[in-house]
């Protein structure tokens, strides 16, 4: 499971980052929160597969979010693609997906779904769930949670061997959650997973904030989460440009982490001002004393999502 940071910036692109767009990819699938202004140049040079990409969650539909969504899909079907593809996001992204389409026309070689959300809504994206809240931004602009289901208990080998089943077949289907049987001493034994499992692990958890100021919304999301991806626009010596605007500072995005209870806090989002190196250094500089485990990307850098418990 791992986030590929395909676009890390704010506002419009600069030679140090592009547009945001983040891909989450796990077991030969791909999410792709937002598309800005880029995106599929930026994907050819990362490990994502457009083929691959199952759905798309778009924050809202400001073209830093958005604009990299009609060149993708059109890409995807000069490149036959075949399977369908759903798009999320918040109202007005079906007008403005049509939209887009009579601007730049091309041959339609599979079926999109575009799904209007206004927050509280959960829904399943192959065998993960997703789940959104409204945020708070100058256009009606949502927040992503993705969860992963729980996962079985550890194998329990030394239970294995001291029951005496056969290694090999048997252990496997035991790990899938299967009952199997086995002859043991000539008598036949039937032995269910939960005699060689342990405790269910929690599924890891990634939240998305989208473009917003400090939301309650996003703290309740983001709960006991493994990895906050969370806009930080500005610097706090902004602050009071942030709330005219709707964004977030460092500091803002680190006390919802805090209140949350995650792991990992991701910033990204920040603003063109902070390319020059001495305004990023400052940017830096209280990113990295803001949070417990903070990490600022840099684009088309990776994170693989682990427990923040168990480090699985």
């Amino acid at each position: 499971m791992r986030l590929d940071f395909l676009g890390t910036g704010g506002s419009w692109p600069t030679r140090r980052r592009g547009s945001m767009s983040t891909a989450f990819t796990w077991g030969g699938n791909t999410i792709l929160i937002d598309c800005g202004e880029g995106t599929q140049r930026q994907i050819v040079l990362s490990p994502v597969s457009p083929m691959k990409i199952k759905g798309i969650l778009l924050t809202h539909l400001h073209g830093d979010h958005f604009l990299g969504l009609p060149g993708l899909i059109q890409t995807m079907a000069l490149n036959d693609r075949k399977d369908d593809l759903h798009i999320w996001g918040p109202v007005g992204v079906d007008r403005s997906w049509q939209m887009a389409k009579e601007m730049c026309p091309f041959k339609e070689k599979f079926e999109t779904h575009i799904h209007e959300l206004t927050g509280g809504e959960t829904f399943d994206i192959c065998d993960v769930t997703v789940k959104c809240v409204e945020a708070v931004h100058s256009v009606p602009t949502l927040a992503y949670r993705i969860n992963e289901r729980n996962r079985p208990g550890r194998f329990r080998r030394k239970v294995a061997v001291e029951m005496g089943i056969p290694e090999g077949e048997l252990w496997g289907r035991l790990q899938k959650g299967e009952k199997v049987s086995f002859s043991r001493n000539g008598e036949e034994v039937m032995v269910g997973p939960e005699d060689v499992l342990g405790a269910a692990r929690k599924g890891r958890s990634v939240i998305f904030s989208g473009d917003t100021g400090p939301s309650e919304n996003i703290i309740e999301l983001a709960k006991d989460g493994d990895i906050l991806v969370h806009e930080a626009t500005f610097t706090s010596e902004l602050t009071d440009l942030a709330r005219e605007v709707g964004h977030s500072t460092i500091l803002d995005a680190a006390d919802i982490a805090k209140k949350a209870g995650v792991g990992t806090l991701v910033l990204v989002h920040s603003s063109p001002r902070y390319t020059k190196d001495l305004h990023f250094q400052e940017y830096m500089k209280e990113a990295i004393t803001s949070f417990s485990d903070v990490f600022v990307p840099e684009d088309l850098e990776q994170l693989e999502v682990s427990r923040q418990t168990d480090g699985s």
